[in-house]
């Protein structure tokens, strides 16, 4: 059986729901420790984060390659719905079923995997090789790849490239890389009005009639037009809440909970600052809270995806496409420090479902791209 399978079925086989690693990330380092790689457990907050390097013959000197991911998975959901138990790696007409059978954990046992053989061939390689693993993904990543970025920034560490294995794929192994990911920032807008009897309006204040106006021209605003990577920026309401339940109340206060997708056409900053506009335009008396999960990052064609195109293209025959769709990922806090990040690994369409799984024949194609990837860069 192959190696990158069996080491899938033994990650598979440990219920890591998030911060939980199970002691994943002891398999890796016992794995990494025994063809030299200085493995060091940072932990934080309940989380278990690994960073691993290999050093190659220019030492620091050298260009330096991370493949990132996590060990944590979402829950099962129902086990009664799932054909067979979710922590039992299971086959099935040439598929391997479990949670984190393709996200994330057969791209982690790829790593390793392509890792152990790039090493044997290439003992001598001149650029070195780090791991980036974390237990705090799927959950709030406050704990996370955060920490680790934190620490190696503090260290005066840079990378060079980073690879990400989150399931990118769609139809087929390869046929999608993510060179970036949209930013995400929420919003809590509290709008007030005065609390009434329905039948005496003149008294009250309905804040859901003095917000309809603004909510609407939010709603048709027109907020960039994306960029050669990006597709514009989106704003979407996600909640909505108020009243008392009775139907003859005017409400005191209307809440609304929204977010911005958005893309490097746009900041942080002048999305709120137009949000902030229309809002005073309207004459609103309201509170806004805001929260940015994660900065867009953009890793324009150049070395990195080159090499990854390249080995997909060599191994599978697969023309990829490069795209930034989808939500955000860790990358977000790996470009602070790396240039060149590119997300790849097997196809998505079961991810966080039911009856995860992966194709079996996709599993060591997987492993020979990134070791195709390390000969390329690093040998």
């Amino acid at each position: 059986m192959s190696g990158t399978l069996l080491l899938s079925e033994q990650l598979i086989a440990r219920p890591s729901v998030t911060p939980d690693d199970q002691h994943c990330q002891n398999v890796l380092i016992e794995r990494l420790s025994a063809i030299g790689f200085e493995c060091e457990t940072i932990a934080s907050g309940g989380v278990t984060n690994l960073w691993a390097v290999k050093r190659g013959t220019q030492g620091t000197g050298g260009k330096l390659l991370a493949f990132a991911g996590h060990t944590d998975v979402v829950p099962t959901g129902p086990l009664e719905q799932w054909t067979s138990p979710p922590f039992e790696p299971t086959h099935r007409e040439g598929k391997l079923y479990g949670r984190g059978a393709a996200d994330m954990k057969t791209s982690i046992a790829a790593f390793v995997v392509s890792s152990e053989e790039f090493v044997a061939a290439h003992p001598a390689h001149r650029g070195s090789l780090a791991f980036l693993i974390t237990s705090d993904e799927e959950g709030p990543a406050t704990d996370g790849t955060v920490k680790v970025i934190e620490a190696l920034k503090a260290r005066g560490e840079r990378l060079d490239y980073c690879i990400v294995g989150e399931p990118t794929s769609s139809a087929t192994l390869g046929d999608m890389v993510k060179n970036g990911r949209r930013g995400s920032m929420s919003g809590k807008l509290i709008v007030k009005g005065v609390q009434g009897h329905i039948a005496y309006p003149h008294l009250a204040n309905n804040p859901i009639h003095l917000l309809a106006p603004a909510l609407a021209e939010l709603v048709q605003t027109h907020w960039d037009n994306g960029n050669e990577y990006f597709p514009p920026t989106t704003w979407q309401v996600s909640n909505l809440h108020s009243g008392t339940g009775a139907t003859n109340v005017i409400p005191g206060h209307i809440e609304l909970m929204f977010n911005f997708r958005f893309s490097t056409a746009s900041t942080v900053e002048s999305l709120q600052s137009r949000v902030h506009a229309i809002l005073d335009k309207h004459s609103l008396t309201y509170d806004l809270t805001w929260n940015v999960s994660g900065l867009p990052f953009l890793t324009s064609r150049g070395t990195l995806s080159n090499a990854v195109e390249q080995a997909i293209l060599d191994e599978t025959g697969v023309r990829t496409e490069l795209s930034t769709t989808g939500g955000t990922s860790d990358g977000r806090f790996i470009a602070q420090i790396c240039e060149q990040v590119v997300e790849f690994g097997p196809p998505n369409a079961s991810i966080h479902k039911i009856d995860e799984h992966v194709e079996i024949a996709f599993i060591d194609p997987l492993k020979n791209v990134y070791r195709r990837v390390l000969e390329t860069l690093l040998a």
